[in-house]
Parts: structure tokens; C-alpha cells; sequence
């Protein structure tokens, strides 16, 4: 009843929320990416996106047809390898930033250990700017990250906001430095930060560096400042700043996947696990609590 391809295709335009952007992920025309969402909402007999010419949002059935289109697309993987009696194995050295420590990364992970058990799986959990510096220095096969603005490469998973969260009891006086928790360098949010406040000229000061999420959450959590995190992913507990705390906007941050120089059967591991990554980006948004 449903086309894997137009699966496919549903699921890169969920996760960039973007018809352009799934179009490029797939090397398709938008018109092909439109094509295919349309015969599939024909399939399933439901409007799957509402959009208009600035937005593009999923629908309630949308959000059903996420779950099976993911499962769906798992099991013809599973099949298709199976069949064809390749079977991925080699050494993976994997790379996840700090943001994704509280998400349901891990059963990503655990999946895909299940699909492909002759694949051993390294995996370094870090900054986004360190993981780069690790993959331009050859030490890492495959990257899940922020994407550094000058930097073009890699696939998008999605697209988020960068928002100020903090304590729900806290308060900013307007006629003190901006009290900041943050990764230390290299670390994306927090040159990102320190840009927009530099830009807006208003003072700051650094209140809690860490380079555990964990530790920014729990300063952030006893009231001590406020730290610029993605909207999707804001941790239990704390909560988006109102905008008359007065701070500037912090702009949008892609989130991706970056592959490393070597091929081989660590670069077909790196393009399977890829794969399971851009299949169950949805669940990168949610927690794993």
C-alpha cells in the first residue's frame, strides 16, 4: 500500500520540516518531493503536512504516519541487506555532541547494533567543535552534530531554533551583565552567545563552564544564569526565556551528519548507520525519559 520511496521522502521532509531541503537531501526536484508526499497522503487517505508558502508542519495523522513510515522503512533495510546477503561489519568510530545525551539516541543505537552485529561500534560523546577537530584529524568515521555556520558539509537531520533557557524562577535585571552558562571552546551555542551579545552591546559574564550537559543543566537549574540551547531539546526542568527578558534573538542551527575520509567497510558502517540516524531523526527530538 505505501512506497518505500514515498516513505522515504516523507520522512526527509519531516524531519528538515522543509520541501527544498529534503529535496537536496535526496538528490530529487522539489516537484518529485511534492509528487511523492501527495501520492502518499492519496495512499493513506489523510493530509499528512499542513503548509503554506512559509511553514511546513505535521498533521496529526502526519505525526501516526511517522511511526509506521520509520518502522516500515526499518524492516525493508532489514530485508533488502538480508536478501542481498551483504552484511556491513568493520570497526565504526562514532561521534555524538553533548546535545544529544538526554535523547533517545541510545535506542537508535541499540537497533542498528541489532541489524548489523559484525560492526564494532565506537562511540565518543563531545563537543560539537571537538568532534570536528577528531574527524578532520582522521580519528572519527561519522559525526552527529552541530553545524558550524562557515561550514557547508553534511547531511540535515533538522533544523532548529537556538532559544535562552533557564530556571522558571529566574529573573534578569536589565542594568547587570547577563549571567552565562556555557560549553567551553570550542563550543557552537556559546560563540554563538557571546556573538549576539557582543552584537546587541549588552554585557555579560560567565557564571558555569562545563563541558558536560549534565553540568550546565543542574547550574541552570539552581537559578545561577541562562544558557542558549535548541528549542526541541530543552531539558526537563528549565524553560524557553519570555522576550521581555529582553535578550536577542540567537538564530537557527542545523544539526547533522558529517562523514569522515576513510571508506571501506568503516565508510559502508558510517553510510548504515547514516542511514538508521536520518530514518529515526524523530526520535533524536524526544527524550529518553
Amino acid at each position: 500500500m505505501y512506497e518505500p520511496t514515498h516513505l522515504r521522502t516523507f520522512l526527509a521532509v519531516a524531519q528538515t520540516l522543509s520541501f527544498t531541503q529534503a529535496a537536496r537531501r535526496l538528490g530529487l526536484r522539489q516537484s518529485t518531493v511534492s509528487q511523492h508526499v501527495r501520492r502518499l497522503e492519496e495512499a493513506a487517505g489523510r493530509q499528512l503536512f499542513a503548509r503554506d508558502t512559509h511553514s511546513v508542519e505535521l498533521t496529526e495523522d502526519g505525526e501516526a504516519m511517522l511511526g509506521f513510515a520509520r518502522r516500515i522503512m526499518e524492516v525493508h533495510e532489514q530485508a533488502t541487506a538480508f536478501f542481498s546477503g551483504t552484511r556491513v561489519r568493520g570497526r565504526l568510530r562514532f561521534g555524538a555532541s553533548e546535545d544529544f545525551v538526554l535523547t533517545r539516541l541510545p535506542e537508535i543505537l541499540e537497533g542498528f547494533r541489532y541489524d548489523h552485529p559484525e560492526v564494532d561500534l565506537e562511540l565518543t560523546v563531545e563537543l560539537s567543535g571537538t568532534l570536528y577537530e577528531r574527524l578532520a584529524a582522521g580519528k572519527l568515521d561519522l559525526v552527529l552534530a552541530k553545524r558550524r555556520p562557515e561550514d557547508p558539509r553534511g547531511a540535515l537531520v533538522w533544523r532548529d531554533d537556538l532559544v535562552w533557557i533557564g530556571a522558571e524562577r529566574l529573573r534578569l535585571e536589565a542594568d547587570r551583565p547577563v549571567p552565562l552558562i556555557v560549553y567551553p571552546p570550542p563550543g557552537i551555542t556559546r560563540a554563538r552567545a557571546l556573538e549576539v551579545l557582543e552584537r546587541q552591546g549588552r554585557p555579560w559574564r560567565i557564571v558555569c563552564t562545563s563541558g558536560s550537559l549534565n553540568g550546565l543543566i543542574a547550574a541552570a537549574r539552581a537559578g545561577l544564569g541562562v544558557m542558549a540551547h535548541s528549542r526541541r531539546l530543552i531539558p526537563p526542568g528549565l524553560f524557553r526565556l519570555p522576550d521581555r527578558a529582553g535578550l536577542p534573538e540567537l538564530g537557527k542551527v542545523d544539526f547533522v551528519l558529517v562523514h569522515g575520509r576513510r571508506r571501506g567497510p568503516a565508510g559502508d558502517a558510517a553510510d548504515a548507520l547514516a542511514a538508521a540516524v536520518l530514518a529515526g531523526g524523530e526520535r533524536l527530538r524526544r527524550s529518553g525519559g
